[in-house]
């Protein structure tokens, strides 16, 4: 597949059945081509904390669990995307006056990847009424491909790094006024088509209307600030990575991605990267 073909196939699961999509996702194959084709120009610009300004949730959800973050820590992100994140606050600011960005997550380690993507694989055997240490292989392959739909397979490959590695992913929500979380229709992580982006779009009762309009409010003011939104994820927003590079391409030239995985010392590892 050369690199106008995946275009039209990314183009068409961006916008089409997100059924289609996730099977694709499931299955490697276009994400795959997706990591073949776009380039890491590793800008080897530093992780640094998540400004204060901005609202973050409270304890950290996976360093509760036990997440392995290390000293590192979990609210790092890539000092451009530290910024972005401030612009879209004044966007939002600007917009709903007292509503905040909330930050659930940002740079996430391979040995937290690896923790989650477990800890996501009991619990929904658990769930569905199964103990994962005691499934057969085929239980076990079948509940982790339901896990591998949202989460991305914890595999060190520089060259094709898990997004929230690179420091240039971050995962977001809205707080209103009085600093409660605006109904979205799911919660980040939810496993399930209704984590689809336009999942609620063509739905008529006022739940699902009041959803789409949240969903495109945190959209509008990510996008603004540089952002590009994960097609099958409302929460998960990136600047730099190979994602944001291939929509970056929809629109303009050829873009190469600029952030590579960070490991958690804190220290980018690209191989064929520029120094």
């Amino acid at each position: 597949m050369d690199f106008v073909e995946l275009i039209e196939q990314y183009q068409a699961s961006s916008t089409g059945d997100p059924d289609w999509f996730l099977e694709m996702q499931v299955e490697s194959s276009l994400v795959r081509h997706i990591k073949a084709v776009i380039p890491i120009d590793e800008s080897h610009e530093p992780l640094v904390p998540i400004p204060m300004s901005l609202a973050r949730r409270s304890p950290h959800p996976y360093q509760a669990l036990g997440a392995p973050y290390g000293e590192q820590g979990p609210w790092c992100v890539r000092i451009s995307v530290a910024e972005r994140l401030n612009h879209a606050q004044q966007i939002l600011t600007r917009l709903h006056p007292g509503y905040r960005l909330e930050v659930f997550d940002a740079w996430r380690p391979m040995t937290v990847q690896s923790f989650m993507v477990s800890h996501e694989c009991h619990r929904l055997a658990s769930e569905q009424g199964d103990i994962w240490d005691t499934l057969d292989t085929t239980g076990q392959q079948n509940i982790e491909q339901q896990v591998l739909r949202y989460w991305a397979a914890p595999v060190a490959n520089p060259l094709a790094p898990t997004p929230h590695s690179t420091g240039g992913a971050v995962d977001v929500t809205l707080l209103d006024e009085n600093g409660d979380p605006l109904a979205m229709g799911s919660d980040i992580d939810e496993i399930g088509p209704q984590a689809h982006p336009h999942f609620f779009t063509n739905k008529t009762d006022a739940d699902s209307r009041c959803f789409d309009r949240h969903r495109d409010l945190l959209a509008q003011v990510m996008i603004e600030a540089g952002f590009c939104r994960l097609p099958w994820e409302w929460w998960h927003f990136s600047y730099g990575d190979q994602m944001w590079a291939l929509q970056q391409s929809l629109v303009t030239s050829r873009t190469p991605a600029f952030y590579g995985a960070v490991s958690g010392d804190g220290v980018s590892s690209v191989i064929g990267s520029k120094m």
